[in-house]
């Protein structure tokens, strides 16, 4: 677009995809543990899970995965029963597999095994090609001194910003 600044020109391109939709969110994962690293995985659906997760039926806030027989598992995953779905339903805290290639399969163990950290669930979404993915987490789990340390920090970084506010507003 000519006339406009190339900011505003990158702004203007980014448009939310209609296919891309956050399903469900671990807001506790970063509360409770010290994200180290991030994934995106793959999950594997029966299609009535997936139109269940269209209608926005899923939890994961208290699920985890973990590495068994040399592959990945989500385990404790919630997603609703579909009700059209009557004779071919599903179980809905079944064990689902994840998909990720071998090296992070292989990274996932090691730091799970021998450095006794968790993988934790972090987002459920629908990508931009209307696919499911999973955004796994390699934590550590955060003492309680930790949490409130974190917690002053927020609050701190929120009342600096207020403050920061006030002080642009006087002059």
């Amino acid at each position: 677009m000519p006339g406009l600044t190339p900011y505003l020109q990158i702004i203007m391109v980014e448009k939310s995809d209609p296919n891309s939709k956050l399903i469900a969110e671990n807001r506790r994962a970063r509360f409770d543990f010290h994200i180290e690293a991030d994934i995106e995985a793959g999950i594997m659906l029966l299609g009535s899970e997936v139109k269940s997760l269209r209608k926005g039926g899923s939890n994961i806030a208290e699920s985890y995965a973990s590495v068994e027989n040399g592959e990945l598992w989500l385990i404790n995953g919630y997603i609703a029963p579909y009700l059209q779905a009557k004779t071919w339903g599903h179980e809905e805290r079944r064990r689902r597999k994840l998909l990720v290639n071998k090296k992070e399969l292989s990274r996932l163990w090691n730091a799970t095994a021998r450095e006794g950290m968790t993988i934790v669930p972090m987002k459920m979404y629908f990508n931009d090609k209307g696919i499911v993915k999973l955004k796994i987490g390699i934590a550590k789990g955060k003492k309680q001194a930790d949490k409130r340390a974190s917690e002053a920090k927020k609050d701190w970084d929120r009342e600096k910003g207020r403050l920061l506010r006030q002080s642009t507003k006087m002059f």
